[in-house]
């Protein structure tokens, strides 16, 4: 499972020929989330409030990067490193 990026806390990864819809995962102490790349919500698990606007924040600004991650894992298994939120 590559880690994509890191910060304040919160882990975004992505695994290797995983299903559809295009999504990243997200952890962030003991909460879990699936988080869909296209409408940036919610499909699976649970965010604290404040945590769930900080991920959406870093993903509206990576968004075209998310979704160049997710074709290169699925096709290659390769990825690239995106920078956290600062």
């Amino acid at each position: 499972m590559p880690e994509l990026s890191r910060f304040l806390g919160i882990v975004i990864y992505m695994y290797f020929n995983d299903h559809n819809p295009a999504h990243f995962h997200v952890k962030y102490n003991d909460y879990r989330a699936i988080i869909d790349i296209e409408k940036l919500a919610i499909l699976n698990g649970h965010l604290p409030a404040r945590v769930l606007g900080l991920v959406i924040e870093w993903a509206e600004l990576h968004q075209d990067e998310l979704k160049k991650n997710w074709n290169d894992l699925i096709t290659t298994g390769e990825y690239s490193k995106i920078a956290p939120l600062v």
